[in-house]
């Protein structure tokens, strides 16, 4: 059992829900990145996403982007990321998965990544333009080497979609609140509560839902009926509001406690 699994199993027996936070790793720098790892393990987050880089996003809203730009301007790299990870495994247990597009992962070798990926103390990966129809050797690899591929679901998800996900993803489901982009939105999908009631009809991995949370009213709504809340770009923008000031870990870490 890896760290994500047995992070839903306490969080269950506790008759709590996960928190997952996002950051895009090398913003403002690799440096604070390190930081905000260790301050969000003490700050209670459940499970860290650190997102990778890419120049050519198809889920992320215009925050990650500009987030995103900023670290490949400073020569962010998947293998400065993964040793970033190595070097917060000697003082977290939270567990970490990362977040990136499958471009970096093709570039550094699929069998290179899952090998350093491991050793570094990765959980899981979640790649959003990689069709899982279309990676059954890679994911036969991940499983092996004991990380978690998790996929998503959406809105427009047919049952038949969700019978196949509910078999490859791994640690959790990734549900897609709406559809578009990341982004804070001010009001939750009407049909949200019905749509993971639906999912869960046909499985029992937990059903974490991200994309357009911005605030801990919604937070404790998502979490009567999902497994999880993943919030995202108004952590990233909070970072950007703060990313000249000596305290920024210390407002950034404050401003999770309060959504959780």
């Amino acid at each position: 059992m890896n760290r994500i699994d047995q992070k839903f199993n306490d969080l269950r027996k506790t008759h709590k829900k996960a928190f997952i936070a996002f950051i895009t790793a090398g913003y403002p720098s690799l440096k604070t990145t390190q930081r905000l790892v260790l301050e969000f393990a003490r700050s209670g987050v459940d499970i860290l996403e650190l997102g990778v880089p890419f120049s050519d996003p198809m889920a992320d809203g215009p925050v990650i982007q500009e987030a995103s730009q900023e670290a490949l301007k400073k020569n962010t790299r998947l293998i400065d990321i993964l040793n970033l990870v190595k070097k917060a495994r000697k003082r977290v247990q939270m567990p970490i998965c990362l977040m990136t597009y499958y471009n970096p992962v093709f570039c550094f070798g699929e069998r290179e990544f899952i090998r350093k990926a491991k050793q570094c103390g990765v959980d899981g990966v979640i790649i959003p333009d990689l069709p899982p129809e279309e990676a059954g050797e890679f994911i036969k690899s991940l499983n092996k080497a004991g990380l978690d591929i998790i996929c998503f679901l959406s809105p427009t998800s047919t049952t038949e979609r969700i019978k196949f996900i509910s078999g490859v993803s791994r640690g959790f489901i990734y549900y897609v609140s709406l559809t578009g982009v990341t982004g804070a939105r001010q009001g939750l999908s009407l049909d949200l509560k019905n749509n993971i009631k639906r999912i869960k009809r046909y499985t029992n991995k937990p059903v974490c839902v991200g994309f357009g949370v911005s605030n801990r009213n919604q937070v404790k709504k998502i979490n009567r009926f999902a497994d999880g809340v993943i919030v995202g770009s108004v952590i990233v923008r909070k970072i950007k509001e703060n990313r000249t000031k000596a305290d920024l870990v210390k407002k950034v870490a404050n401003f999770v406690k309060g959504l959780k």
